[in-house]
């Protein structure tokens, strides 16, 4: 089995439009429904997909809820939810009963003080339900997401995008090893290899599996068999490459380490994080 834990679904032609992406960007402003996620990741033997909302509009989540109810492929929703917006309990509330929403993202400026705006015990809350936070390593202020790792430490919090480790065929540096291995003291914590591609400092992104072996290593190093698994960043990962080139990289990667890691990178490890289950 296999499950993409992170693809975009918009469609900038409905009669109210969508906030994101720019009319102007020719790759990304296009329909991305269900449909036209299958058909890139059907043939990689994709099973179903958590959507990370990438929308700003509050009832996009509920769109986006309302499209999973009609296909099984969606198995979970990461839903935009912003801590500093006056009703953020009030949607919490509303939205984290149902059993396709499993988590919410919002951007890192919240890290560069946490105190402000009950930010902390919004995050209780957001823990208390038992659902995840999705985040891009926040490197302009990374002692605001210390700060809440200690304050919050039941939060379950996955790091997006590989953690913006530079894939240029080289070890990482060592400022982003040791951040790394200081986030991965927290077991709550886990790494989701999306955006690979996108990361890398070759564009188009190289093929071999040589090239992006040096990241793995180390996100393999901190991580380990259980806190690390696969997300694809479609349709953005287009800008980079093709869905089969970024799915074949990592499968490669992992089946060299045996079926048991494998399945745990392709789908086990994502559902005990975000407790999605096939539909």
């Amino acid at each position: 089995m296999i499950i993409d834990t992170h693809v975009h679904i918009y469609d900038p032609f409905r009669p109210e439009g969508a906030p994101w992406p720019d009319p102007d960007n020719k790759l990304l402003y296009r329909t991305t429904l269900p449909q036209q996620v299958k058909e890139q990741a059907v043939p990689e033997q994709v099973d179903g997909v958590v959507v990370v909302e990438a929308s700003e509009w509050i009832e996009d989540n509920q769109w986006i809820l309302d499209i999973a109810a009609d296909d099984p492929f969606v198995v979970g929703l990461v839903g935009r939810l912003e801590p500093g917006d006056e009703k953020f309990e009030e949607d919490l509330e509303r939205f984290a009963p149902h059993p396709i929403f499993q988590g919410i993202r919002f951007w890192g400026s919240y890290f560069a003080d946490v105190s402000q705006n009950g930010f902390i015990d919004k995050m209780k809350r957001v823990a208390e339900k038992g659902l995840v936070v999705d985040v891009n390593f926040p490197w302009q202020t990374p002692d605001g997401f210390f700060a809440l790792r200690e304050q919050v430490p039941e939060l379950k919090i996955v790091l997006e995008h590989v953690s913006a480790v530079k894939v240029n065929g080289e070890a990482p540096s060592d400022e982003w090893l040791e951040t790394m291995r200081r986030a991965a003291e927290n077991p709550n914590t886990t790494q989701k290899v999306s955006a690979l591609m996108e990361n890398s400092a070759q564009q188009p992104a190289p093929p071999d599996l040589a090239y992006y072996r040096p990241a793995l290593d180390a996100m393999w190093e901190i991580f380990g068999a259980d806190r690390l698994f696969f997300g694809s960043n479609w349709p953005v990962c287009g800008r980079a490459g093709t869905y089969a080139r970024c799915i074949r990289i990592v499968r490669a990667y992992f089946a060299a380490r045996g079926l048991e890691v494998t399945e745990k990178f392709f789908w086990r490890n994502s559902q005990a994080v975000y407790g999605w289950q096939q539909r």
